[in-house]
């Protein structure tokens, strides 16, 4: 066992780094829809409205609501960049700015 006696935190610090990791989920959350956008099969436009209605930003889970959504991320077969596997698609592509941007929460 390790006990370590006599560390101080700045008085705000638990606030501070609480308020970062929040502001830094909203915006992974935001980005990954935003990116994804043109990823994801459209026809009438009701897939892709449904991830951003079924997504409450900040909470760490995009959700496609759409009855029919499983079945197109795994079974599109696409036309040009949309069709399946759209978030692996969009993440390939995009992780690193994604990565870069958050970190700047932390700064």
């Amino acid at each position: 066992m390790i006990t370590f006696a006599g560390v101080d935190f700045a008085p705000n610090f638990r606030q501070k780094t609480e308020s970062g990791f929040k502001m830094c989920q909203k915006f992974i959350d935001s980005e990954t829809v935003r990116l994804s956008d043109s990823y994801v099969p459209m026809k009438t436009g009701m897939l892709k409205k449904s991830g951003i209605s079924g997504t409450v930003v900040g909470s760490g889970i995009v959700e496609y609501t759409a009855p029919y959504a499983r079945r197109q991320y795994y079974t599109n077969s696409g036309e040009g960049q949309r069709g399946r596997l759209w978030f692996e698609r969009m993440k390939a592509d995009h992780k690193g700015e994604i990565e870069r941007k958050a970190m700047e929460f932390f700064e």
